[in-house]
């Protein structure tokens, strides 16, 4: 496993940043999963960023997400 250098805080991210490959680290803040698609907040010092995992776009790391619990502190890397 590794942890990677953020690039942008959960609140930097804006319209701008659609394409761009961004690393994100926090707290998992909440998780649902709404039967295929699973939705993460992540929660640094700055804000709450909104991740999605989708098992037709990844599904590696669709099996990740299922297993993501309130407090996990997490690095996250993608578009």
């Amino acid at each position: 496993m590794e942890f990677k250098i953020r690039t942008h805080t959960c609140n930097d991210l804006r319209e701008k940043n659609i394409g761009e490959t961004i690393t994100l680290n926090g707290w998992v803040d909440n998780r649902r999963d709404l039967g295929g698609v699973i939705f993460i907040d992540l929660r640094d010092r700055y804000g709450i960023t909104q991740v999605v995992f989708e098992p037709t776009y990844n599904k590696d790391s669709h099996e990740l997400g299922k297993s993501l619990r309130s407090e996990f502190v997490i690095s996250i890397e993608g578009k």
